[in-house]
């Protein structure tokens, strides 16, 4: 199900994507901030079959969001990466017991060590 959601909403985004690209400028700062228009004040130009289009792929788009945000919330453990730590287990596919390299991997210290090199 997820899969599918998320096929569609991909769908969605691109379609958005071309179909805002395709829209025809209106000139200036597209009617923000009193720009475009060129009507009297409060006219406003007739919606296109575009605008139409373009408003139906966005709700689709904010509906499959939402939709995507609901299922992996259903999907989460609820528990953090680091609580799940203590899952894993310790054999590897054959049923043989992984090593504990523990501390294995740090290098060697020994007290006689100089904390800081020496220039020489």
């Amino acid at each position: 199900m997820e899969n599918v959601v998320l096929v569609v909403h991909l769908i969605l985004a691109l379609s958005l994507i071309g179909v805002v690209l395709m829209q025809r400028s209106e000139g200036g700062m597209g009617g923000l901030g009193g720009g475009g228009g060129g009507g009297t004040a409060g006219s406003r130009a007739p919606t296109t079959v575009m605008a139409k289009f373009t408003w139906l792929l966005a709700i689709a788009f904010i509906a499959t969001s939402i939709t995507l945000t609901i299922i992996a919330a259903q999907n989460s453990a609820g528990a953090s990466v680091i609580d799940r730590l203590g899952d894993i287990p310790l054999t590897d596919d054959s049923g043989a017991a992984v090593p504990d390299l523990g501390d294995s991997l740090l290098p060697p210290s020994s007290d006689d060590a100089p904390l800081v090199p020496s220039g020489d």
